[in-house]
């Protein structure tokens, strides 16, 4: 995520990175690893299926699992951290857990040939964070109960959202650059990546700044009010996103980055024929919004003071993805007006009969199946496999389907469940061959 609403992004150390050797090694092997897997010639199929389902000429439904509760899913210490230097553990976390999800849950996962070094770019944020009450339940987990203290009360505060300023610290980056390729010269390349798919969601900021009962009596109370502050909230993101252009520190999505809330960005149509290899722009790009805190407000005040604002923002990419919780079965008429769409979610809220049919083959439905069925004392895959199938079954066969499974607070620390899971929604997938 570019930002977070949580916290004001840390500006990176520009300090030369000095492992142990036995530091180096362990990430030498695990690079070896990655090499190995990235080889397998199954990765390349599975371009060519989620590049014919973002084509809308899809083959059958691809399956993907993201945002896993990574606390509950060591196995054998294959999560265990070993090495010591911060730096370290960050790039062995990120090693560790793309080899896990391919040895145990892959879907249809690509692993690259490269390794990753991202530009080190520091934002100075949108001035404004959250004020909030945490409780949890569990101290090794991110997902956590929140109680927001209200700091948006009237058009006063305003000025209290700031426009970002972006800084690429390039000793950092060459830095990291020069320490991966120590590291993994002669096993794999490593390859310096700009800031791909940004996750631009006004709302998901704003009702953390506002109140939830407070922003939705607003809407009816101080519609000019939300207007500017939703405005406001677009401004800044443009205001950061010119700079991603003018920085030319953008980098292309139509690979295995994620896309909005759903699976991989592979398409024929990006990066189009404008593009030029030495200066990435948004048309040569996914796009993404949703509204999440809107899922029961109705159509036209959803189009009002979302889908409208965002507009602005969502004409500039070459595709585009919406939605993501919200429910949005009663709004499809809505979606022709959002520019470039190609992907909508289909949260496990929305009436399923109604969307599909409504959908079609319009756009590549991106299904969220519920992870309740993991926190269940039993674990029942064969109501697992009914889920999947009962979804699948409506769409007849004729549908741009991608299964991904995400919001996974828990899996009662079996992270068998999410593996079996795995194997069935790939077996419902292959069923539904179009």
């Amino acid at each position: 995520m570019l930002h977070d609403p949580s916290h004001k992004p840390e500006i990176t150390e520009e300090v030369e990175i000095k492992l142990k050797q036995k530091e180096k090694d362990l990430l030498k092997k695990l690079g070896e690893q990655i090499a190995e897997i990235s080889s397998d010639p199954i990765n390349k199929s599975r371009v060519d299926l989620w590049t014919n389902l973002n084509d809308l000429k899809s083959k059958r439904p691809m399956v993907w699992i993201n945002e896993i509760p990574w606390h509950e899913m060591d196995f054998e210490g294959e999560l265990t951290l070993q090495t010591e230097h911060p730096w370290a553990r960050d790039l062995e976390t990120k090693l560790r857990r793309e080899i896990y999800q391919w040895k145990h849950m892959p879907g249809d996962m690509i692993v690259n040939s490269h390794i990753e070094c991202p530009l080190v770019i520091h934002s100075t944020d949108f001035g404004i964070l959250e004020d909030v009450d945490i409780v949890k339940t569990n101290a090794d987990n991110d997902v956590v109960s929140r109680h927001y203290n209200i700091q948006i009360k009237d058009m006063d505060d305003l000025d209290k959202i700031q426009m970002p300023k972006l800084t690429h610290l390039e000793k950092a980056t060459n830095y990291h650059f020069e320490t991966m390729n120590d590291i993994f010269k002669g096993i794999i390349p490593v390859k310096k990546v700009g800031q791909t798919h940004i996750w631009f969601t006004p709302w998901d900021f704003l009702i953390r700044w506002w109140g939830i009962q407070e922003a939705m009596m607003d809407l009816v109370l101080r519609p000019d009010m939300v207007h500017a502050f939703v405005d406001r909230m677009v401004d800044a993101w443009m205001v950061e996103l010119d700079q991603f252009v003018a920085g030319n520190y953008l980098s292309l999505d139509n690979n295995n980055t994620r896309i909005g809330s759903g699976g991989y960005g592979y398409v024929s149509e990006l990066p189009g024929k404008d593009f030029d290899p030495e200066h990435v722009k948004p048309q040569n790009m996914w796009g993404c919004s949703n509204a999440q805190i809107f899922s029961e407000v109705s159509p036209e005040m959803h189009w009002e003071f979302a889908m409208k604002h965002d507009r602005k923002w969502l004409e500039r990419w070459g595709l585009t993805y919406y939605g993501c919780c919200e429910p949005l079965d009663r709004k499809v008429h809505l979606l022709d007006r959002i520019p470039n769409l190609r992907k909508v979610s289909v949260s496990p809220w929305c009436n399923t009969d109604k969307i599909i049919n409504e959908i079609g083959t319009k756009y590549v439905m991106s299904r969220k199946p519920s992870p309740a069925i993991f926190a269940m004392g039993n674990w029942d895959p064969d109501q697992a496999e009914k889920e999947l199938r009962e979804f699948m079954v409506k769409t007849e066969g004729q549908c741009h389907v991608e299964l991904i499974m995400k919001d996974i607070s828990t899996v009662n620390f079996k992270p068998q469940r999410l593996w079996e899971w795995e194997k069935i929604a790939m077996k419902v997938a292959e069923d539904y061959m179009i």
